[in-house]
């Protein structure tokens, strides 16, 4: 071999570490591969505050015309850590069938949590992520329309349940200040898979997410969740003929509105009626795109933001105190500060899953600024999957001196409590 060759090869060998490197050295970040939490390393937030009756709640919404938080509760741990489809456990699908968990509102002003009385519902409800659009029936803020994702065990011919999910989709109605959500119907469809979040379009137009194409721990699981080229998920267009049917897949037509995506995972609303925010989850990144109107084509992505962690339920903080040169709108992600560790730690109730939040806002076109706003080693808040912004009223604050502040909410899907801390914007 000549010394050319050597050389040739040793340049290409080169050129491939450095083009390689990158991508590896963000993988392992997104991961959290390079994170390391010793015991008692916590964040710098003095004031935490622990809503009660908050456990084991995946996603997280904010309704600024009622001044209202809304999530999905899963109520008991060990319903978590038997029996949870999302995270390819299904140790107990008994205890699954037998489960109930809770819609709730949370006060932001008052921080504590209202459980919602079901009407017309019996249950199983293993609870994962939601949506909340307005009822434009009636008057702003007096009533919204909540759908969530529920894992009900699949029932075998016998009466047993299991060994997997049929999971489906569950409407409610909620008048804003009552104590009940009416059940109005569910909704299932072969195409609702694995699903993980809803983009509510309207009542009866809706985005389903499908996060996984394998259901179960293995080795196609595990290169689907690691390598960011497995675009195998998607998001699924669902109509509905009517909001009052008996049965799931009544009147339920499906379809791929978008593929090839990696983990598809959180879906959110962003700064208009027509924008999704969609999570890729282990490549820690948020797309944003645009839903056709009526629910007609496919969706169509315009822009992405990378986070340095991986991304769960995202959400678009719109700044009520805005003014000309000082807008802090922007978008949100919460996760893992160490996602490797997740597969040992997700049956045991005394883990603690480091978690991150971050907040993304433009700075020019297409160009983003992202910064973390919490971070906790897993003792205040473990597995931070959703995180919402509510703006506090700079006159309280001291105005422009006091600097811009807001409430910011976490919570976990295996976490005790729901917490709220004061951040700067």
């Amino acid at each position: 071999m000549t010394l050319l060759s050597l050389s040739l090869r040793g340049a290409l060998l080169a050129y491939g570490l450095y083009s390689v490197g990158p991508s590896l050295h963000r993988r392992a970040t997104v991961l959290g591969l390079l994170r390391k939490y010793p015991p008692g390393t916590v964040g710098t937030h003095e004031e935490v505050i622990t809503i009660a009756d908050t456990v084991n709640c995946e996603d997280l919404h904010y309704h600024a015309p009622s001044g209202t938080l809304f999530t999905a509760c899963e109520d008991d741990p060990d319903t978590r850590f038997k029996w949870f489809p999302p995270l390819a456990n299904f140790d107990d699908p008994e205890l699954g069938g037998r489960s109930r968990g809770s819609l709730h509102v949370v006060d932001p002003k008052t921080m504590k949590s209202h459980r919602l009385k079901f009407e017309n519902f019996n249950g199983p409800f293993i609870t994962h992520g939601i949506d909340v659009i307005p009822d434009r029936e009636k008057a702003e803020g007096e009533a919204v329309y909540i759908f969530a994702i529920n894992h009900v065990p699949e029932t075998q011919v016998s009466g047993a349940k299991g060994p997997h999910a049929r999971s489906q989709l569950e409407v409610f109605h909620h008048v804003i200040g009552s104590s009940s959500a009416k059940h109005l119907r569910s909704v299932w469809h072969p195409l609702i898979r694995t699903p993980n979040d809803i983009f509510a379009e309207s009542p009866t137009s809706i985005y389903v997410s499908n996060d996984h194409l394998y259901r179960e721990h293995g080795l196609m699981r595990t290169l689907e969740d690691g390598y960011p080229g497995a675009k195998w998920t998607e998001t699924v267009h669902l109509q509905l003929d009517s909001l009052s049917a008996a049965e799931s897949q009544a009147g339920v037509t499906a379809r791929v509105a978008l593929s090839g995506m990696h983990n598809n995972n959180g879906l959110g609303h962003g700064r208009s009626d027509h924008e999704i925010l969609i999570s890729s989850c282990t490549s820690g990144v948020m797309f944003i795109g645009q839903v056709p109107s009526g629910g007609e084509g496919n969706i169509t992505l315009t822009d992405r933001v990378e986070f340095p962690h991986i991304v769960d339920n995202p959400s678009y903080f719109a700044d009520p105190y805005a003014t000309p040169g000082d807008d802090r709108s922007g978008f949100l992600e919460a996760g893992l500060g160490r996602a490797i560790d997740l597969a040992g730690n997700q049956r045991n109730p005394t883990a603690l899953d480091p978690v991150l939040v971050s907040y993304a806002r433009e700075v020019s076109p297409g160009q983003w600024q992202t910064r973390v706003l919490l971070e906790d080693d897993g003792t205040k808040i473990r597995s931070s999957s959703a995180a919402v912004l509510v703006a506090i009223d700079p006159a309280t604050e001291g105005g422009a001196a006091g600097g811009r502040k807001a409430w910011l909410f976490v919570t976990g899907f295996l976490s005790k409590s729901m917490v709220a801390v004061k951040v700067d914007l």
